[in-house]
């Protein structure tokens, strides 16, 4: 059994990952699309991007066209390897394997920080820490972006992850433990979400006011300007 925790490291990465996203059904299709898009439009040429959680690279080949220089982190080697080998020739785009609460970059190294996808949720770190980490990597006027799935989504999330259970790359999804926003699968996997009361009380216990934007109705991008 492989806690929630190791996850995206042991079982769901590289092309097993990709894989969730091509069988992704046209209203999630919609979903990863819209939040591209936000954060595309809240990034300016030119800008220094780091991605925490990137996977092998979905998000960060749309964001590179925009950005000066577009930095991805994550646990899984497998997943690195597999970004590295698709973006070889893209000067403007880094993969490396790096833990989200500990950075190795310098204070105030990027423009624009963001965790995208529930990320905040699915990396299975301390939040309270995660969020003060990010704001310590981005410069005073850039911008922090989290985002999570909301309540009005919850059809089409489910009926997602169901067939990513179906096809293995998810264990059996628990239907009894499964509800209110929580998939629960017998393998030990379990996927939650942030809404924005929850964010609104992580950012208070930081001193920061945030701004929240619902996407798509299916999103809810928490956004921190760093100071």
């Amino acid at each position: 059994m492989i806690g929630s925790d190791r996850y995206y490291t042991d079982k769901l990465a590289a092309r097993k990952l990709k894989r969730c996203y091509e069988i992704a059904p046209p209203r999630v299709q919609q979903y990863l699309d819209a939040e591209i898009e936000h954060v595309l439009a809240r990034i300016k040429p030119g800008d220094s991007v780091l991605e925490l959680g990137c996977g092998y690279g979905r998000v960060l080949e749309k964001l590179a066209i925009k950005a000066g220089i577009i930095v991805g982190v994550d646990t899984s080697r497998e997943s690195l390897l597999m970004g590295k080998e698709a973006f070889n020739r893209r000067s403007n785009v880094l993969f490396l394997q790096m833990n989200a609460l500990q950075l190795a970059f310098i204070d105030n190294a990027f423009d624009v920080t963001v965790c995208v996808q529930n990320g905040l949720s699915a990396l299975r770190v301390n939040q309270l820490d995660l969020i003060r980490e990010s704001l310590r990597v981005t410069r005073p006027g850039g911008i922090v972006m989290f985002s999570s799935y909301s309540d009005k989504f919850w059809p089409d999330r489910l009926e997602w992850f169901q067939l990513q259970s179906r096809e293995g790359l998810l264990g059996e999804i628990n239907e009894q433990a499964t509800g209110n926003g929580t998939i629960v699968c017998k393998d030990g996997f379990k996927a939650t979400i942030i809404r924005p009361e929850d964010f609104i009380a992580l950012a208070t216990r930081l001193g920061f006011t945030p701004k929240i934007t619902e996407v798509d109705e299916s999103s809810f991008f928490y956004e921190i300007i760093a100071e």
